[in-house]
């Protein structure tokens, strides 16, 4: 009950009327910013990170909650009405979600959308109001090689999860550490992969690495293949759902979180395989499978549900470990170093007025998305007819803009640029971008955690691997790298086994 006592001190913070502007603010701009095609929330919150550095802590966190799941609401509006994703968590609710929408149905896909959203984003977070804690206290015990351990379990599962091959994953991680070397070793005070300027020596901003990798590259990758001609978005009423409707979601609404909430947690890539796994659930259950593909309404149902769990799940792991499993959660963790505060497992003993007002405006965000999105789905409707020219030129000038903010030097928006090129070469040749920016979080951490298990072994590699947690880690790693080879065996051999039973 103790955790519950400190959700209502939480609501106590959220509640005041500041707070509560902040999250209103970021449900509209995320819901905006979320509905145009190929800006996703970790985009959002990557370009307003550098606008936040006057708001205290706690304002800019629950802003930055309310972005994050306006900007997954405002994804399922251009799938539905377009079938052009806003961000990645969205693609599954395109499948069923713009036949619906084209049947002149689109109003019932994204009302069924909105109160998925919400009703994933309640359990999900009273997951997290009921485990994150626990998690915290167990973490506490954790000493160096359990998380160094750890890390090489987020960067082996977010290279494995994530983009067309392994071997793509990992030219991307290596790329976010390669970057994550820039500066002075901690330890000796060396210069790394400066080249002698004295501007590289204090590192590369976080900041400015994830608003060149998000918001420049895909910008640059945009232009290069920029269309003359806009999608029409499909004309919305007021979304509603009738008794019908309702009946056949309601249980995909609650199925949802059970399978979002724990791929969230762990460094599976986000929301995309559990949505992906629930419509694929949905569809096994569905008593209506001849409408599936034509526009069945528990494929948006499910999925979108799945997926605001999901990025409750994601905080658990953000909140309690230091560990971000998406995007948003990296940029978010960039964003607590930005105000010198350190995730992990003593955050809920030294800033527990931040954590647990964070937590309760999760559940306010969630009452506002609703109560804002349903009236307003017409106007999202129309922003989809922003011309891509004025709408990527205005992302490059705040990109910029807040590149500059972060140290007010000119050399910023140089490295700035550098970056961006890189973030548009990797969508050039199918990098996923998201293990770039884990590797240049976590990589430093990770050397330091490395390096820490080492000097208590006096050298010995035996000390990576001296606790039970780190032994149990290690063989989730080995079982996440051999998976794929032991499932092709098993695929090889019943497919022999077939073959000698038909000869038979």
């Amino acid at each position: 009950m103790n955790a519950f006592h400190s959700l209502i001190d939480g609501f106590g913070t959220a509640l005041t009327p500041l707070n509560l502007l902040w999250a209103a603010v970021g449900v509209l701009l995320g819901t905006a910013i979320g509905v145009l095609p190929g800006i996703g929330p970790a985009m959002a919150v990557a370009l307003l990170l550098p606008v936040t550095y006057g708001l205290e802590p706690t304002g800019a966190f629950i802003m930055f909650a309310g972005i994050y799941y306006g900007a997954m609401f405002g994804g399922s509006t251009t799938s539905i009405l377009l079938n052009t994703p806003g961000e990645s968590a969205a693609v599954v609710a395109a499948m069923e979600g713009h036949p619906m929408a084209r049947a002149g149905r689109g109003a019932q896909a994204l009302a069924a959308a909105a109160i998925g959203h919400f009703a994933g984003g309640m359990i999900g977070t009273l997951l997290l109001v009921a485990l994150a804690p626990t998690v915290a206290d167990l973490a506490v015990g954790i000493g160096a090689p359990d998380y160094f351990a750890i890390m090489v379990l987020a960067f082996v599962a977010v290279t494995s999860v994530l983009g067309s091959s392994r071997v793509r994953g990992l030219a991307s991680l290596l790329i976010g550490l390669t970057i994550g070397l820039v500066g002075l070793d901690q330890m000796t005070g060396q210069q790394r992969l400066t080249l002698g300027s004295l501007q590289l020596a204090d590192g590369i901003d976080v900041v400015i690495v994830a608003v060149g990798l998000f918001a420049i590259g895909e910008a640059l990758w945009v232009a290069a293949h920029l269309r003359r001609t806009s999608a029409d978005a499909i004309p919305v009423g007021r979304p509603w759902l009738g008794r019908k409707d309702v009946r056949r979601t309601w249980k995909s609404w609650l199925r949802g979180p059970l399978i979002g909430f724990p791929f969230g947690a762990i460094p599976a890539g986000g929301a995309e395989i559990p949505t992906f796994l629930s419509y694929v659930t949905e569809k096994r259950l569905s008593e209506h499978k001849e409408e599936w593909g034509k526009g069945a309404i528990e494929g948006v149902a499910g999925p979108e549900s799945a997926a605001s769990a999901s990025a409750a799940g994601t905080l658990v792991s953000m909140l309690t470990l230091g560990l971000p499993t998406t995007a948003v959660a990296a940029v978010m963790l960039a964003a607590f170093q930005q105000y010198g505060i350190q995730p992990g497992p003593l955050l809920f003993e030294r800033e527990p007025d931040l954590v647990w007002g964070l937590i309760a405006s999760l559940f306010v965000g969630m009452v506002l998305l609703l109560a804002l999105n349903l009236p307003l789905a017409p106007l999202w409707a129309k922003l989809l007819r922003v011309p891509r020219p004025y709408l990527y030129a205005g992302i490059l000038f705040f990109a910029a803009v807040g590149a500059y903010a972060v140290g007010g030097e000119p050399a910023d928006l140089v490295i700035l640029l550098a970056i961006g090129l890189i973030g548009f070469g990797m969508r050039r040749y199918g990098l996923p971008v998201l293990p770039a920016v884990i590797g240049v979080i976590l990589g430093p951490n990770a050397e330091q955690q490395l390096r820490r298990a080492l000097q208590i072994s006096d050298g010995g590699i035996g000390g990576l691997v001296d606790t039970p947690f780190s032994v149990t880690v290690y063989g989730l790693i080995v079982l996440i790298v051999a998976w794929p080879l032991l499932s092709k065996a098993l695929t090889k051999a019943k497919a022999r086994a077939r073959s000698r039973d038909g000869g038979a």
